[in-house]
Order: C-alpha cells, then structure tokens, then sequence
C-alpha cells in the first residue's frame, strides 16, 4: 500500500498501534478486514487533511470523547465529517473515541491521559459527576478547552454547550402529548438513560412541571438505568412492569425504543402515544412504521458546527460568538421525515 505519510501519523488517525498499522501497510498476515479498513480510511482522511491545510494553513487536533450508544455515536461522526469542510479557518483533525457506558473512572481516565498528550480541544458527552467537573476544570486550566455536547457538565469553566435546548424539548413533548390524550385520566411511561445525564434531567423535569400543569390528575411514572442500550433497557422495563397497571403514553428521553416498544407489545400494554428524540435510524424505522408518533429533531451537524467554531474562538482564530449554542426542536412525525433520513 503506497503512502507518503509516517506511520505514526496513520496510527495517530486511525486510532491504532503503529505496529499494527505496519502489519498493514506492507501486507503481513494476521490483520482483520475491518483493521485494514481503518488504515485506508485514515490514508484517505490525512490526503484530504493535506489538501485543506495546504489552503488554510492551521491544524487544531480535537478529542471527541462520547459515552454514547452507537445509534448515536454513528450521527455526530457524520456530523463532524460534514462540518469540517464548513470550517475555513484551520483543518480541525478529529479524533474519535466512543463507548456506549463510560464509568466514572473510565472517563476521568481519558480525559486525564488527553490532557498530559496535549490537545487543542475536547467535545464530550459524559454524566454529570464531581470527577468529571473537577477533571473538565483541569482541562481547561491546561489550555485545553472542552465544549459538551447533548448534555451539559455543571463546570463554569468549560468552554460552551452545545446541543439541543433540553428544557423546551421537555415542554415541547408535555405540550403534543397535553393535546393527543383523551379525557380519561392516563398513566405516562418515562425512559431515562442515567440519572447523573443533567441533560436528560433536565428534560424530564421540564416535562414533569409543564405536563402536570396541563393535566394535573395524570400519573408519570419513571424508569432509569437502561443506558439507552436496548437488552439493558429490556430489562428494566420488564422488571418495573410488574408495577405499572397501564401505560398509556411513553415520553423516552434516553433511547432503547425498540426494546421499550416491544415489551409493552408483549405485555399487551402497547401506548397510544410515543414521543422520542433523535432521528436515528432505528427511530426512523419506527417512526415510518408507526410504532412510535413523534421525533424530536435537533440538527447535530448545526451543533458540531458550533462547537469547532466555539473551539475556534477560544484559539484566536475567529471573533467570539454571543450564540447560545441551543439548537432547534424539531417535531417529526412520519409524514415529514427529512429525505436524507430516508436514504
């Protein structure tokens, strides 16, 4: 394989070992197709990286750090690709690492390693815990600023937030459902992925205040701790299910809506309403099916735009923004899917 690049600057790209890559590059055994497909990928990356800052003249690293699942891991890498070409101001050179539960140690543990390897910046999506603030606020003192994403960090310090505006997503879902339900007083599913999510708090309660002021006799009822993951969220609401006469309307906030939609089939409990977020292309399957009703839709390739920029102007490089960083909330229901979604 003919490349002009250093092998530890494929291995930097590609996220491997340079032995690794080695292997790759002079066509040795014992290398997965799926390896050698992240060497290529990153040639191909480093050549167009060449090419832009050939134009642009400055190359800001930046660490994308998401404890995630991949449904959604899989939209901000999209994201981030098609906003790069958007940046004129320097080559931004993302650096990816997702896992779909990050403990408390395991993303202390990362963003400590980031910050003695030295980086230009860090969008990252992690719970909202004492450790993790405390490590954002040493990033930062380090020179190294951090933009969340999705769901906020209580750390003054960071850089910014970007995403989408959790408190009106809330309201937004207890509005659409205030006007779908009947009369009759009806019991609400909620769906969280983690309690220390202040994002995902956030909407719940915003949710909660706005839902209970329109229908005040009505029940919410909470589950929590599925990760968003769907046999962990299977689990849970199997095991809370026992303790729910009725369910009438689901607002999941944290995702696993397969699985939520299952058991309740199964259980004979299926809801007259679902409200979920993100256009993922497992809820756009379910939205086209109508196994769910309405998608709340925020444009992530607007937030990962935001975010490099906001990282931009911390480095000098463009003037400061007064932009808040929240995002439109779209209301999607199967008759205005956005025709990219459906590809």
């Amino acid at each position: 394989m003919t490349h002009r690049f250093p092998i530890k600057e494929i291995a930097r790209q590609a996220g491997l070992g340079t032995a690794t890559v080695d292997r790759v590059l002079n066509g040795r055994a014992h290398v997965s197709p799926q390896t050698r497909a992240r060497v290529e990928a990153a040639l191909a990356e480093l050549k167009m990286q060449e090419r832009q800052l050939s134009a642009r003249g400055r190359r800001l690293f930046v660490d994308v750090v998401l404890g995630a699942p991949q449904r959604f891991t899989r939209q901000v890498r999209a994201a981030c690709e098609a906003t790069l070409p958007e940046l004129p101001e320097a080559v931004f050179r993302p650096r990816f690492l997702f896992q779909e539960i990050m403990r408390e140690a395991e993303i202390v543990a990362i963003l400590e390693r980031i910050r003695r390897r030295g980086s230009q910046g860090v969008v990252v999506t992690a719970r909202d815990v004492p450790v993790v603030r405390d490590k954002v606020g040493e990033l930062e003192a380090a020179g190294i600023p951090v933009v969340t994403l999705a769901t906020d960090i209580s750390c003054p310090e960071r850089t910014a937030y970007v995403g989408i505006d959790n408190a009106r997503a809330g309201q937004t879902a207890a509005y659409l459902l205030a006007q779908v339900l009947g009369e009759r007083r009806s019991t609400i599913l909620t769906s969280r992925r983690r309690e220390e999510f202040q994002g995902e708090a956030e909407r719940y309660l915003e949710f909660r205040k706005a839902f209970l002021q329109a229908r005040p006799g009505d029940e919410i009822v909470e589950i929590t701790g599925g990760g968003g993951l769907s046999r962990d969220t299977r689990r849970r609401l199997e095991t809370e299910l026992f303790h729910i006469p009725a369910v009438d309307a689901v607002f999941s906030i944290g995702g696993g809506n397969r699985a939520i939609v299952e058991v309740l089939r199964d259980a004979d409990r299926a809801p007259g309403c679902f409200i979920a977020h993100d256009l993922d292309a497992e809820n756009v399957g379910l939205l086209r099916s109508g196994q769910i009703n309405f998608v709340l839709h925020h444009d992530l390739q607007s937030s990962m735009y935001q975010a490099f920029r906001a990282l931009s102007a911390k480095h000098g490089l463009v003037p400061p923004s007064d932009a808040t960083g929240l995002s439109d909330i779209q209301v999607v229901t199967p008759h205005n899917i956005p025709i990219a979604r459906e590809r």
